[in-house]
């Protein structure tokens, strides 16, 4: 059975459009709080039943059409040699980053036994909840993960990585391609053990020159995606104006953030699936301001391959009842098919 989402994925025209949220299960769910209290990020992420009982919280809530998984998109760093850890009002911290364009050429590890709590999630959600609802898998772009891997942690302007590229683009171009050599051995790990969607997260990828884009990015994009046995979403911020390039990814269907206009790019992808792409800040609003809004993103979108999700993730304070006009919204929506 075709979930609604996967058709979507697909370009299908549904009786709805299918719904979920990026951060869907974080830190917006009290319980999810509650459970944070007794285990770390990474010890929630790295035991099987936690990370199940975290990615099941917002079926709880709501029975989106999809549930993505419960990690993190460093895990795969593991692989390839690196160690990291999550400072409270910092983020991921790498304890052992890159420390020069001579240290870039890395071959990884074997993913199915480093990551192997990540296949165990996968089964174990298939188990529970896989013929209601689609599994979703994700992982880190290669410009995304590069820029942990170069700066240490978060950078909001990449620089440290930009710079690489300016002084040592032969470096540069070798760290993105180990990082897209181990990212497409773990989406397909993922949809080995069960994942119906994935998602390429290359989040960071946008603060780059169209140019460099084209030329260090997208090759590797269109290798990842490359030959996967599921359907494909990338998500790449701030790409407003240069949605040809995520076009030209390999990826089934286009994820947009909230600054895109979704009438204009359902018009310049043509047939293309999209998802997305309310702006998170809406769902601070009340709850009929955030029906109003979806059903605007909905209308805009159109009735084939569209999946309804935010432009970004699900912000720590959101009000449940928000996300809930949020899901409800798209479930009460009736289309002939």
């Amino acid at each position: 059975m075709d979930h609604l989402l996967v058709r979507a994925a697909r370009g299908e025209r549904t009786e709805r459009p299918p719904v979920w949220l990026m951060r869907q299960a974080g830190r917006h769910i009290p319980e999810y709080r509650e459970i944070r209290e007794d285990y770390s990020f990474l010890e929630a992420i790295k035991t099987p039943e936690v990370a199940e009982e975290i990615t099941l919280l917002p079926w709880e809530y709501y029975e989106p059409d999809g549930l993505v998984m419960f990690s993190d998109i460093l895990t795969v760093l593991e692989p390839l040699g690196f160690s990291y850890h999550i400072e409270s009002g910092v983020g991921p911290v790498v304890e052992n980053p890159v420390s020069g364009p001579d240290d870039v050429d890395r071959s990884h590890g074997d993913v199915a036994r480093e990551l192997d709590y990540v296949g165990e999630l996968l089964v174990r959600l298939n188990n529970r909840v896989g013929d209601e609802t689609a599994i979703i898998g994700f992982a880190g772009g290669p410009f995304t993960l590069a820029s942990y891997a170069v700066a240490g942690g978060p950078s909001r302007t990449n620089m440290p990585l930009r710079k690489l590229r300016a002084q040592h683009p032969d470096a540069f171009r070798t760290l993105l391609s180990a990082f897209a050599d181990v990212v497409k051995d773990y989406l397909a790990f993922q949809i080995g053990n069960g994942a119906d969607v994935v998602q390429l997260f290359d989040t960071y990828a946008g603060t780059l020159t169209p140019e460099d884009y084209r030329e260090f990015v997208l090759p590797l994009h269109r290798e990842i995606l490359s030959d996967l046995n599921a359907p494909t979403i990338v998500f790449v911020r701030r790409m407003n104006g240069r949605l040809d390039l995520l076009a030209d990814s390999g990826a089934d269907a286009v994820a947009l953030d909230w600054t895109v206009d979704m009438a204009e790019a359902r018009e310049q992808l043509g047939e293309m699936p999209v998802q997305g792409n309310l702006d998170p800040s809406y769902l601070f609003g009340e709850p009929e301001f955030v029906r109003e809004k979806t059903r605007e993103v909905i209308e805009a979108a159109g009735p084939e391959g569209h999946i309804l999700n935010l432009g970004h993730g699900v912000n720590k304070d959101t009000p449940v009842e928000s996300v809930r006009a949020f899901v409800e919204t798209a479930k009460s929506i009736e289309r002939e098919v």
